[in-house]
């Protein structure tokens, strides 16, 4: 199992106590392509950001591919992120002084590749987005679809096994955010990567295997999304 959490709780002491998480068990195999569905405050970001080594957790268990992820220093926890994990977010956090292909670079950057051989990789990538002509473009003279494109690539440079995407169509128009989850169904399908996808719209959740819902901090019904594999069962013959 490369993700499992068991009686995982969550509270934040900023005041008044706020109890988020409140004992959840999840379990998602290598390869899996969910979304993780709730409305505001529902715990999904909380959840997304444990997963992502990001925040911690108070009570319970969070095994990564095996390993107990606890108490992490911060050292360790970039390790593990920086290893094993790529993040996709809905306000692309692309750095807008540098160019598309500076923002593709940045995680090889901090695993200290040269500065020659992580150029010619993130153009790779760019190109395996379709976007090799916007290389020397900044962020702003880029449209949202083209932005979270360079992000994904970005995300995909270390060669991750799970892609956590935050909302990653939230500020996409419906035509571009169809566009970006068949991009991240096909980086699924071809090439293995684990994808949760974060998510309070129905129609982007849809795009996915299995629905994981999330209500008051805990899991719901967890929904193996049937219609969609039978689409993509017909599209494959």
């Amino acid at each position: 199992m490369l993700i499992e959490l068991k009686g995982v709780h969550k509270t934040y002491n900023n005041g008044q106590p706020l109890h988020v998480l409140k004992g959840i068990d999840l379990e998602i195999e290598k390869g899996e392509f969910v979304s993780i569905m709730g409305a505001s405050g529902s715990g999904k970001s909380t959840l997304l950001n444990i997963l992502g080594i990001l925040d911690n957790y108070d009570e319970g268990t969070y095994h990564l591919g095996g390993t107990l992820i606890k108490d992490l220093s911060e050292r360790q926890a970039a390790d593990y992120r920086n290893r094993m994990i790529g993040f996709v977010f809905q306000s692309f956090n692309l750095i807008n002084f540098k160019t598309a292909v500076e923002n593709v670079e940045l995680p090889l950057y901090y695993q200290g590749v040269s500065r020659k051989e992580r150029h010619a990789i993130a153009m790779e990538y760019l190109e395996k987005m379709g976007l090799t002509p916007w290389a020397s473009h900044f962020p702003n003279e880029m449209s949202g679809g083209q932005k979270q494109r360079v992000a994904i690539a970005r995300a995909l440079i270390t060669q991750p096994q799970i892609i956590l995407a935050d909302e990653p169509t939230g500020a996409l128009d419906s035509k571009t955010s169809v566009e970006v989850m068949r991009l991240l169904k096909q980086l699924n399908q071809e090439n293995g990567i684990t994808i949760i996808v974060v998510t309070h719209e129905g129609g982007v959740a849809n795009e996915t295997d299995k629905i994981i819902h999330i209500k008051d901090g805990m899991i719901g019904e967890i929904e193996e999304n049937m219609a969609h594999k039978a689409w993509e069962g017909a599209i494959i013959k």
